[in-house]
């Protein structure tokens, strides 16, 4: 009894001792990092445990209404992205991509890109490595069942997990990300 009581008490004091490392090591760099940081990997842990997948918890997404045509959502997109100063700058249908490589029919995905060239600018003053968030990307994509959906990236990692945005561009990069979301949800719901 007595070697089990010692076993617990070692491993209780083992732990304590990790504890107290890992506050000492990770709590100065941690105290750097944006306030909301906890939220943001929170849902995104959150995403994970539930689906089991990163690529689908760092992800948004919104059904297309039924009855709504690709070509209506993608005239959406851009009459919102239009409407919200947000440039469409690009689309890749990468359906006839792989129409063009297979021979075979293949289901609809387009990837449309939108940007606002002075929040880009600023990104990248900041830190180059932004610019694999840029442009900003929404995928028009019909499942194997031929429902639309879209799809972009939660942009709230890069705003809030890590040290703090410089003010101006974390506002800024907060109105794109609530742009891309508006847009979405819009177009989703055949608004223009």
């Amino acid at each position: 009894m007595n070697l089990i009581r010692n076993l617990l008490a070692v491993v209780g004091l083992l732990a304590i001792v990790t504890l107290l490392v890992g506050a000492l090591t990770l709590g100065p760099r941690l105290a750097r990092f944006d306030p909301a940081f906890p939220q943001a990997y929170g849902e995104f842990a959150a995403r994970l445990l539930e689906t089991g997948d990163p690529g689908v918890a760092m992800m948004w997404s919104e059904p297309v209404e039924d009855g709504l045509s690709a070509d209506d959502v993608i005239t959406s997109l851009k009459s919102l992205a239009t409407t919200n100063q947000l440039l469409f700058v690009g689309e890749s249908p990468f359906y006839q991509q792989v129409e063009a490589i297979t021979g075979e029919d293949y289901r609809y995905v387009n990837f449309l890109s939108f940007c606002d060239a002075q929040v880009g600018k600023m990104m990248l003053e900041y830190r180059d490595h932004y610019s694999g968030f840029m442009p900003c990307r929404i995928a028009l994509v019909e499942d194997k069942n031929g429902d639309l959906a879209l799809y972009s990236m939660n942009l709230d990692l890069m705003i809030y997990g890590g040290e703090p945005l410089p003010p101006e561009l974390k506002t800024e990069a907060i109105r794109v990300r609530d742009t891309i979301r508006t847009i979405m949800r819009g177009a989703a719901a055949g608004e223009f």
